[in-house]
């Protein structure tokens, strides 16, 4: 099944895709408002945790689907976007993060951090992709040497930043400096 198959089944079954997108925010909304105020015990911020990863992978790579389609398809209209699969989960991610953020605070919720750092990596990996799609690599030799090194630096460590902040890592650098004295115990 390729990519373009699945969005065919989806196109073809849409009250599945249009159910799922509105039932993870209503569920949300239903959590706000049975665990007011108590969104920060423990049953409650996995159950927020689950309906974030439920909303934000599809609409993250929504998102990536259309940045992807507008810099490197260079053909698709808007007025051709399928709503049910590139605006829908975008609209319930958003939702969703407006619902949750109402009754508890996001960095509470476990492995929200995560999905920035995906959204980072996922970012700096199209920006990479985007500048060799327009320089046609030998571009940057006609650019001087310092300047291509500088900008393939800088987009590895964004993409090598969002790579830590999927896998781990999710401490602040401040709060790690701190902490040196422990390395010597």
């Amino acid at each position: 099944m390729t990519l373009r198959d699945f969005f065919q089944l989806c196109a073809d079954n849409p009250i599945i895709i249009f159910a799922f997108f509105l039932l993870v925010p209503f569920t949300a909304l239903l959590a706000g408002i049975l665990g007011k105020g108590e969104g920060h015990i423990t049953p409650w911020k996995y159950l927020y945790s689950t309906l974030l990863y439920l909303v934000c992978v599809p609409g993250i790579f929504a998102i990536t689907l259309n940045i992807y389609m507008f810099l490197f398809e260079r053909g698709g209209s808007v007025m051709d976007m399928n709503l049910y699969t590139q605006v829908l989960p975008i609209l319930s991610m958003v939702a969703t993060i407006l619902l949750v953020r109402k009754n508890v605070s996001l960095e509470l919720i476990p492995g929200f951090d995560k999905i920035g750092g995906l959204f980072m990596m996922i970012a700096a990996a199209l920006l990479v992709m985007w500048v060799f799609d327009r320089t046609h690599i030998w571009m940057v030799t006609q650019m001087p040497f310092g300047y291509a090194i500088c900008i393939f630096g800088g987009l590895l460590l964004a993409i090598r930043f969002g790579w830590s902040r999927v896998l781990g890592g999710s401490k602040p650098i401040s709060q790690e400096v701190e902490n040196t004295e422990d390395w010597f115990k």
